[in-house]
C-alpha cells in the first residue's frame, strides 16, 4: 500500500510467475524515495482491535504487510461468480464485522478514527475454493462535503491524496484520490485493524515515510 500527498503515483506491468497473467506492481525507482523506516513482526490482532503503526510519516507512506490466518473453515460462503466484489465491498464495508476479516491497514487516519480510508481483506468460502475479497474504502476518508467517497473492491486469487492498494503480488490493484479533512499532515495517523471475529497475526509489516518525488519535464 502506498499512500501520497502530492498525487505521483507510478507502476510496471509485468507477467506472472506463470507467464500466462499481467501484474502490477510500483516501480523499482519508488523504493529511492523510501526514508525512515519500521518494522513489526508476529503482532497478533485480536477481533475488533485497532493497532497504531507509529514512527512512520503517515501522510506519505510505503507499506508493505502480510497476514496470518489460522483457521479458515469458519469462514463466511459466498458464490463468488454470482455476486460483484465492488457491490460486496459497499454492503460488507470496513466497519461490518464478519468472521474472517474485515482487517487490514486504515490509512490517512484521524486520531479519533473519525476520518479513515480502510484497506481491507475479508476471506469467503466458495465451492471449490476460498475467496479473498480487497475493499479499498473512501465512506469515512473525509469528513467534508461532496467529495467522491466511492468504495472500490476485487476479489483477489490466492494463487486530497492518492492511496495505491497491491494484493497477490500486483494481481489486484486499486487507486483512489480521498481528500481527508482532519487527517492530513502531521495529523495524519496510520493503523492496522481487525473487525473480523477471529484473530489474525501480522507476520510482518514494513513501513517507510517518503520523500516526494522529483519529476522532470519531457
Amino acid at each position: 500500500m502506498t499512500s501520497t500527498k502530492d498525487g505521483q503515483v507510478f507502476r510496471r506491468i509485468l507477467l506472472d510467475k506463470t507467464g500466462r497473467r499481467l501484474v502490477q506492481w510500483p516501480v523499482e525507482k519508488v523504493e529511492k524515495l523510501r526514508t525512515k523506516q519500521v518494522n513489526l513482526h508476529n503482532k497478533e490482532l485480536k477481533g475488533g482491535s485497532v493497532h497504531e503503526i507509529s514512527g512512520v510519516t503517515a501522510s506519505q507512506a510505503d507499506v508493505e504487510i502480510s497476514f496470518e490466518l489460522s483457521n479458515l473453515k469458519e469462514a463466511e460462503f459466498i458464490h463468488a461468480n454470482l455476486v460483484n466484489p465492488q457491490v460486496l465491498c459497499s454492503q460488507k464495508n470496513a466497519s461490518a464485522k464478519g468472521t474472517i476479516g474485515p482487517f487490514g491497514l486504515l490509512v490517512l487516519a484521524s486520531m479519533d478514527l473519525t476520518e479513515q480510508t480502510a484497506i481491507s481483506f475479508r476471506i469467503f468460502k466458495g465451492l471449490e475454493k476460498y475467496n479473498v475479497l480487497m475493499c479499498s474504502d473512501q465512506s469515512r476518508s473525509s469528513s467534508r462535503e461532496g467529495v467522491d467517497k466511492t468504495t472500490f473492491g476485487a476479489f483477489v486469487d490466492i494463487d486530497h491524496s492518492i492511496v495505491e492498494s497491491f494484493g497477490g503480488e500486483g494481481r489486484t490493484c486499486m487507486t483512489a484520490r480521498v481528500y481527508p479533512k482532519l487527517a492530513i499532515d502531521k495529523e495524519a495517523h496510520l493503523y492496522a485493524f481487525n473487525n473480523g471475529s477471529q484473530s489474525v497475526i501480522i507476520t510482518s509489516l514494513t513501513a517507510w515515510s517518503m520523500k516526494k518525488a522529483q519529476i522532470a519535464p519531457i
